[in-house]
């Protein structure tokens, strides 16, 4: 067997026309390298970011001078391999052009055998301006596409919106979460590799037909060869072995080879099973040797988009292994805007956060980057299923051939990168733009086909059609065969009439539900817009005090600065969380306590969907809030913060996601209806606890039924009218708490309060926190209280998170809470947390 890889890791940079190299770390990005040689001050402090616009009309310069080993040079055939360059690359190898590069999300390969040399080699590369790349082509279309994110003032571009004709992360020219930083850069790894006699350059494993008895499949072995040869083809995984003659010949080969699996272990998301993964290893030999040899890991699972016609419209959910998945979880963004300082470590620490938080599923959305592998292999080894964006969002794009046949290179470099991942479960063309067009509704969508003739009208959407209805799912077709593909989300279905476009009354297809927020509407309308699979809805928060302190400084801790509104891309943000705080939490005495209860704020509306959600199985089949992570230190939807930290919304997503939860349902205002959801495939007999309290504890009325729950099923087990619960109690000083119980055990709690949280009437508790720390460094605090402390928050010296918080503490009750530290590796485990505070609601709000 004769191949090596050798990576390329020492580069310098440059401005265009400038004479100073600096030190340059590659993967990276210009900015990264700006920054860490103290050319640009923190690109996420303060308004730094206004500042630093500049840097995307330059032309950029990186360099490596490198001597090829000579064990390398004696291959026969040596490829210089380019991960990912972004975006418009001119590759110089000493002296001579080998390629120019257009695409940030493709993988380039060219031989070099001929052009490398021993000694000294150089390879420079110019990154060109994407800015003053693509405003010619903005001139030469006649007229603007629509790209409603696309920051082009603050870029000093005016309505200029050049993002849609790069095939770059649409992301980096802004969004209304995140800044915009438009980079250049080798954004992933250079390498050289060289080979004699033949190599494989590919393994899939095509998963036929899998059931619990048997697995049919089929390995696709590409293969290049520098000569014709008769081998052995073997295929083999853990302790299975399946070899038969074949014939190669000179240059590329595929080798097609079906086997059977008997009773396979199945790959199972988060709650259903083991998420078992099969290495499969592909050999070529010739004799007894092996001449080459390539291994991938995949999972063996059957995946179906079940959309059937049902009484109520169509069904729309995951089949995985031939059991409906209610998907619970999140849309993910990048960890970063400069993604090259995103480690293996960030990565699993969001995956091992999602786990925690009982999701089974993230939506990669269109907006960003195809994932790293290390994503991905997470996600395989969490069960953690993902809803893959091919990389296209909220705007429209340019037709002509040259940037469909980009398109078509990038779409096969990511579906032959990613295939082999079992998590993946979704292909999705785009992010919100048939719903944004609605081509078939005149005056439907967001407004953008006023601004165009009819003529333009139909160039730009049948300029759509090529790429999400033909040129993507034929990709699919051919390079990821049987994987699902949903052309855009959200959508109804491919009508081609007024009926295809979604909307929040829909009963097909996944919905995007933004009346709350966006529109102001009332959290109750989270009970009344559900749609068969809820793929996008959301809340704002700022971050807690301390992550707000690492962006700006005190003096500017005002809702209207100057910093507060530069982390806040959402217009009105700031004062929509103000407005929505005014109707529903009582008010804050400071700026800092309005952090703390815009995060309660978030938490409880989006506990307020979840919940719906859920309770409405199996019509609704699926929620994924808005949003999982942040891409810098900003005021926004997320459930964690920038810098890893917990919100309370996550927290709050950890006990409304449990796979065996209560829910209190009291939409009406006149009905409390108790449900009990059961995501576990099997029956669940446990009990229901009902408790009036007033807030000094005191037991007004109890009782205890029995509940017995289906498989998979969500169902009502208890009603009550809400004013002959209460009966004559002061209704702003009574609580009812539900406790789902079984062996003994409490497995789920809620507290539901017969007013709005403005109109309790709480007072100052005694709560009493009592610490032990063992001899494994593990920290437990139990907490009790003797009136009612609201939102109970707990926040640790030491990074890490809790295993509940911000959570009501009842009097006569002891909670039990761990800490556990945030690892090195990206992992939670039990550790020290330092000094611990304790507080609650009552200690941030006005009396």
């Amino acid at each position: 067997m004769s191949e090596i890889k050798w990576e390329l890791n020492e580069w310098t940079f440059k401005a265009a026309g400038e004479k100073e190299w600096l030190p340059a770390i590659v993967p990276g990005c210009v900015h990264s390298d700006l920054y860490r040689n103290g050319k640009i001050p923190d690109p996420y402090y303060g308004t730094n970011e206004h500042q630093l616009q500049w840097i995307d009309k330059r032309d950029w310069e990186y360099e490596s001078v490198f001597a090829v080993p000579a064990e390398l040079l004696r291959h026969d055939n040596v490829s210089l391999v380019f991960d990912g360059l972004d975006t418009y690359a001119d590759v110089e190898l000493n002296g001579e052009r080998i390629l120019s590069a257009d695409n940030m999300f493709r993988t380039w390969s060219m031989p070099v055998k001929t052009r490398l040399k021993e000694g000294e080699n150089r390879l420079r590369i110019l990154f060109r301006s994407p800015i003053n790349e693509d405003l010619p082509k903005l001139e030469k279309l006649g007229y603007g596409l629509p790209a409603a994110n696309d920051q082009s003032e603050l870029g000093g571009l005016g309505d200029k919106r050049v993002s849609v004709f790069a095939r770059k992360a649409p992301y980096h020219y802004g969004w209304d979460w995140g800044p915009r930083f438009v980079t250049s850069g080798i954004w992933r790894a250079v390498r050289l590799e060289g080979w004699s006699g033949l190599r494989i350059t590919d393994l899939f494993i095509r998963q036929s037909e899998v059931t619990a008895s048997k697995a049919k499949l089929s390995a696709q072995v590409t293969i290049e060869s520098d000569r014709d040869f008769e081998g052995r083809l073997r295929i083999s995984a853990e302790g299975m072995a399946f070899e038969r003659t074949e014939e190669i010949r000179l240059g590329d080969n595929t080798l097609r080879f079906e086997f059977e699996v008997e009773n396979p272990r199945l790959w199972w998301s988060r709650g259903l099973g083991e998420a078992h993964l099969y290495t499969f290893r592909a050999e070529i030999l010739e004799g007894e040797s092996v001449s080459a040899e390539k291994s991938v890991r995949t999972g063996l699972r059957s995946v179906k988009l079940k959309r059937e016609k049902d009484g109520a419209g169509a069904s729309f959910y995951i089949e995985l292994n031939g059991v409906p998945v209610f998907a619970k979880g999140a849309n993910h963004i990048p960890n970063d805007n400069f993604e090259t300082d995103v480690t293996r470590e960030r990565y699993r620490y969001e995956i091992v956060s999602a786990a925690e938080a009982n999701m089974n599923m993230l939506r990669v959305w269109g907006g960003g980057i195809y994932e790293e592998d290390a994503f991905y292999e997470l996600c395989d080894e969490y069960g953690i299923m993902v809803w893959q964006d091919f990389m296209f969002a909220c705007s429209m794009y340019p037709g002509d051939e040259d940037f469909l046949e980009s398109v078509r290179h990038e779409a096969e470099d990511n579906l032959r990168r990613l295939r082999s991942h079992p998590s993946i479960v979704l292909w999705c063309g785009n992010n919100e733009i048939d719903s944004a067009w609605a081509h078939y509704i005149p005056d439907g969508g967001w407004g953008w086909k006023k601004d165009y003739t009819p003529e333009q009208q139909n160039k730009i959407w049948a300029d759509y059609e090529a790429i999400f209805h033909r040129l993507l799912p034929t990709a699919i077709s051919k390079f990821a065969p049987g994987a699902e593909y949903w052309p855009s989300s959200p959508l109804v279905s491919l009508t081609g009439d007024e009926n295809q476009h979604a909307n929040p009354g829909t009963s097909e297809g996944d919905i995007h539900y933004w009346g709350v927020w966006h529109n102001s509407e009332p959290f109750e309308n989270y009970n009344k817009y559900i749609g068969r699979f809820m793929s996008e809805y959301g809340f704002q928060s700022f971050p807690e005090h301390k992550s707000v302190l690492q962006y700006a400084p005190e003096d500017s801790l005002t809702l209207d600065s100057e910093i507060m509104l530069a982390h806040q891309k959402n217009g009105r943000g700031n004062f929509l969380i103000k407005e929505y705080m005014d109707k529903y939490l009582p008010e804050p005495k400071d700026f800092v306590s309005f952090l703390y209860m815009s995060q309660v704020l978030q938490a409880e509306a989006m506990k307020s969907a979840i919940e719906a959600h859920r309770r409405s199985k199996p019509y609704c089949m699926g929620t994924l809030y808005w949003q999982m992570n942040d891409s810098w230190p900003v005021a926004s939807w997320s459930g964690i913060d920038y810098y890893g930290r917990w919100k309370a919304l996550h927290y709050y997503a950890r006990r409304s996601f449990r796979d065996l939860s209560v829910s209190i349902d009291a939409t009406n205002g006149e009905d409390l209806n108790f449900h009990v959801l059961n995501d576990r495939l099997r029956p669940e007999s446990a009990s229901l606890s009902l408790q009036l309290l007033n807030f000094d504890g005191t037991v007004l009325h109890e009782m205890m039924l029995p509940v017995e729950v289906e498989a998979n099923t969500a169902v009502q087990v208890h009603s009550v009218k809400a004013a002959e619960l209460l009966g004559r109690e002061i209704p702003e000083r009574t609580v009812l708490l539900a406790e789902l119980e079984q062996g003994g055990r409490v497995l789920d709690q809620r507290t539901h309060y017969f007013v709005s949280a403005r109109e309790i009437e709480l007072t100052v508790p005694s709560i009493r926190a009592t610490r032990a720390d063992d001899e494994e460094g593990r920290t437990t605090i139990a907490l009790e209280t003797d009136v009612l402390a609201k939102q109970v928050r707990l926040t640790a010296e030491e990074e890490g998170v809790f295993t509940d918080n911000y959570f009501d503490l009842v009097p006569g009750e002891k909670v039990y809470v761990e800490f556990w530290a945030r690892g090195e590796d990206g992992t939670l485990a039990h550790g020290p947390a330092g000094a611990v505070a304790v507080q609650s609601m009552a200690d941030f709000i006005k009396f």
